[in-house]
């Protein structure tokens, strides 16, 4: 019953993914032509239109959702596949243990950056 929930989250993480990257593929390569959250006019990558967009709390609140499901998404099926090779009990336990720690450190490695990020521009964008 657990793992089934496991596995529910796990698809339903990868549909939040595809719906997030989509749009921020849409930004970062359409911006340009479309000119959608490019204030700045210009190449959506350029320093002035990154910074504008980097004071909007809702790319900071996106980048934060989509590195979470994205970690999730990509260490469950690391798990899953890990698994698959029937290895020990505590075996899988270390492995599941192992994948929490590292998943729990790279977001909050992600996090602090895209709060920071964040701040950074609200103060002008000078570091």
């Amino acid at each position: 019953m657990r793992e089934t929930r496991y596995w529910t989250w796990h698809m339903a993480a990868g549909v939040v993914i595809f719906f997030l990257l989509g749009l921020h593929m849409l930004i970062m390569h359409t911006g340009g032509i479309t000119g959608w959250f490019s204030p700045n006019g210009g190449s959506a990558v350029s320093k002035a239109n990154s910074l504008a967009r980097d004071r909007m709390l809702f790319f900071t609140v996106t980048y934060i959702l989509l590195l979470g499901t994205a970690l999730y998404h990509g260490l469950y099926g690391l798990r899953t596949i890990l698994f698959e090779l029937t290895l020990k009990p505590a075996v899988e336990k270390a492995i599941s243990l192992i994948l929490l720690i590292v998943g729990l450190g790279l977001f909050g490695l992600g996090t602090w950056a895209a709060v920071g990020t964040h701040a950074l521009a609200l103060a002008g964008g000078r570091g």
